[in-house]
């Protein structure tokens, strides 16, 4: 009983999160033309100073995304980018980003 309590309320606790993965890579990849100043074709971000957003979770860019879009998470360089970003948009976003490959990429 206890397992399937605990069983439950995780999937409670990461449903939500499941959901914000779910983009389309390739219509991201056309939305991306923007982020490109910054971070670069490859997401992997043009100079130090910005952030690599190849290979990291589709829900964490999902959620810094809203995070920005909200004024949650403040980013002046950021906030104009991502004021009239719909959620589709976001997730279309982050799953393009997720697909990249990242800096680290574990062998096969």
């Amino acid at each position: 009983m206890k397992k399937m309590i605990r069983t439950a309320t995780l999937c409670a606790l990461l449903g939500p999160a499941l959901a914000l993965a779910d983009g389309n890579a390739q219509l991201g990849k056309t939305k991306a033309a923007p982020c490109v100043a910054c971070h670069g074709e490859d997401g992997k971000g043009i100079a130090a100073n910005y952030p690599v957003l190849a290979g990291q979770h589709a829900d964490y860019l999902a959620h810094a995304l809203r995070a920005y879009r909200s004024g949650d998470r403040k980013n002046p360089i950021m906030a104009p980018f991502v004021a009239s970003l719909t959620d589709d948009d976001i997730n279309d976003l982050a799953a393009w980003f997720s697909s990249l490959p990242g800096l680290v990429t574990p062998e096969t």
